[in-house]
């Protein structure tokens, strides 16, 4: 599953609800603080390499046939593409759901879950949520879901 939102849109969320079912969740913001001890800026060159990690441990899992959900932003559609076009080519199956929330409320989650000691608890500033919210690509005729539109709601099963 691929998930695709701006910061504090519910991913994390949404992939440790599918982690706790028994989808394995794959994140740059985890493999990078694992890696580093820290959060990163997003113009690191860990986050790169951290990046690239994520990628072969996704060919990985396909190859292995388990449920893996990636809990990256996804913000570009040829990102969105190139991810895709991955799972194609290693026999697996995507699903693209696209997570939002108003922006008020992305501000309030972003200022309530910073922790510079926690993988998910990046800082995002207000003026980059706004860099963010410029820049994010909306979903358009990609195939994208929406988790609540879908039937069953916060029940939704995706398995």
């Amino acid at each position: 599953m691929l998930l695709c939102g701006v910061a504090g849109a519910g991913k994390t969320r949404f992939a440790r609800d599918l982690e706790a079912r028994g989808w394995l969740r794959l994140s740059v913001d985890v493999e990078v603080f694992g890696r580093a001890g820290a959060q990163v800026a997003d113009d690191d060159p860990r986050k790169a390499h951290a990046q690239a990690a994520v990628d072969r441990r996704l060919v990985r899992i396909l190859a292995d046939g388990a449920d893996v959900v990636l809990d990256l932003s996804l913000w570009s559609r040829s990102e969105r593409d190139r991810y895709k076009s991955l799972v194609e080519d290693h026999g697996g199956r995507w699903s693209l759901v696209h997570l939002r929330a108003p922006e008020a409320e992305l501000r309030r989650r972003l200022r309530d879950r910073h922790d510079p000691l926690e993988a998910d608890g990046v800082d995002v500033p207000p003026e980059l949520l706004q860099r963010y919210l410029d820049g994010f690509e909306v979903p358009r005729g990609e195939g994208e879901t929406d988790p609540w539109d879908t039937p069953g709601d916060a029940s939704w099963n995706p398995a």
